[in-house]
């Protein structure tokens, strides 16, 4: 079929496409813990992101350091899939411009996102992008740097749609300890674990709102953490939760042992991912035009739901028919 068109062509033209990105990211801070991070990205293969945190791994007054040592990991053969992002300070902390230069100049060019920790307001979202851009320019770094922004405030709660909406972002989080913490005890701790962080109201409002605010943008909705660190049945629980009930596509871990439950619970059915290729596969032989399967009518309206969900497959290591090899 020489004249075939490739499913993003003829199913999206010009538009942004939503990101297909790991429903998996892993926090590191240490150079040891980025290092083993790596080797086992290196054996799952890319099926998770990892994020280099300049926030609570850099130790007080050694920020630079730390940050230097962040760039010397992206740009080593370890980081062979360059699935690997950065979190820099919060904008309240005198380091977060800092950090940007240095990351930012010295692995702008691979990088694979930025994550903004604790905004108070979009102003101060705005405000960081702003001088990524900057600093991106001037080192004649000419792609987007995808943006990662936390939800972990009051202020950033209430301009979770005007976050969203900014420039160069990719993925809005839910940062439920800090979350929490900020309610001065109106919310109790057992809302930091299950089943009280998926029952509390106040909790599952700011959830909801998050997912909301990401998806209405066209960025992904990524959940909190697992404090239960070696509970592979509650991380899995957890995870499943959050994608069903929440709409989460998306979700950290903070202990290798989370990364296998939150990409095995994240992903799609293997019967429906079945089904989509099949699909697919008819209407890139009808030219995209209107088909029937198994006696239901199917449109372009439905090839871009199936054609996202097939690559969210993808992205998780599912094997895909042979037959759609030539869609990656």
């Amino acid at each position: 079929m020489a004249d075939r068109i490739h499913p993003r062509a003829a199913l999206f033209g010009g538009e942004r496409p939503f990101p297909i990105i790991p429903s998996c990211e892993h926090f590191a801070g240490s150079e040891k813990l980025i290092g083993k991070a790596f080797e086992l990205q290196a054996t799952l293969g890319p099926i998770f992101d990892i994020t280099m945190d300049c926030e609570d791994g850099a130790p007080a007054g050694r920020e630079r350091a730390h940050a230097e040592m962040v760039v010397e990991m992206q740009k080593s053969a370890a980081n062979r899939h360059r699935a690997a992002g950065v979190r820099i300070h919060d904008p309240a902390h005198p380091a977060w411009r800092q950090d940007v230069d240095i990351v930012v100049r010295g692995a702008g060019d691979r990088i694979a996102y930025i994550t903004i920790p604790k905004p108070t307001a979009v102003a101060q979202v705005r405000e960081v992008i702003g001088y990524i851009q900057e600093v991106a320019k001037a080192a004649d770094i000419t792609r987007e740097i995808p943006i990662h922004v936390l939800v972990e405030t009051h202020g950033a709660l209430k301009d979770a749609f005007a976050i969203a909406a900014l420039p160069w972002m990719q993925v809005l989080d839910f940062g439920l300890m800090d979350f929490v913490s900020g309610h001065h005890g109106a919310i109790p701790s057992s809302a930091m674990k299950s089943p009280g962080q998926f029952e509390h109201k106040l909790v599952a409002r700011a959830k909801a709102e998050v997912v909301a605010a990401a998806l209405a943008a066209g960025v992904v909705p990524a959940h909190n953490v697992t404090l239960d660190l070696k509970n592979e049945a509650q991380t899995s629980a957890d995870a499943r939760r959050a994608r069903e009930e929440f709409g989460f596509l998306r979700m950290w871990s903070i202990y290798p042992a989370q990364i296998k439950p939150i990409v095995a619970a994240m992903a799609p059915d293997f019967s429906e991912v079945t089904r989509a290729c099949e699909i697919l596969l008819a209407a890139e032989a009808a030219s995209w035009g209107p088909i029937q399967h198994a006696g239901d009518l199917h449109d372009r309206a439905t090839y871009r739901y199936f054609w996202e969900l097939v690559q969210r497959a993808k992205v998780t290591g599912a094997a895909l028919p042979a037959e759609t090899s030539h869609w990656f």
